[in-house]
């Protein structure tokens, strides 16, 4: 399975640049959703704002 994936990537296939990027390889949206794939959120502007007023 491992050599399959590591294939993809070498040879530069739409796959494999998504498994490169640790992004949803099977057609799954990402707009809203794949934050399992994509791993926690990045803080937000907001959030920041927020935190520099409160100091």
């Amino acid at each position: 399975m491992a050599m399959n994936i590591k294939r993809l990537i070498e040879i530069g296939s739409y796959r494999g640049y998504r498994h490169r990027r640790n992004l949803p390889v099977r057609g799954q949206r990402t707009h809203t959703n794949a934050r399992t794939r994509k791993g926690p959120r990045k803080g937000t502007i907001a959030q920041k704002k927020k935190a520099a007023t409160k100091t």
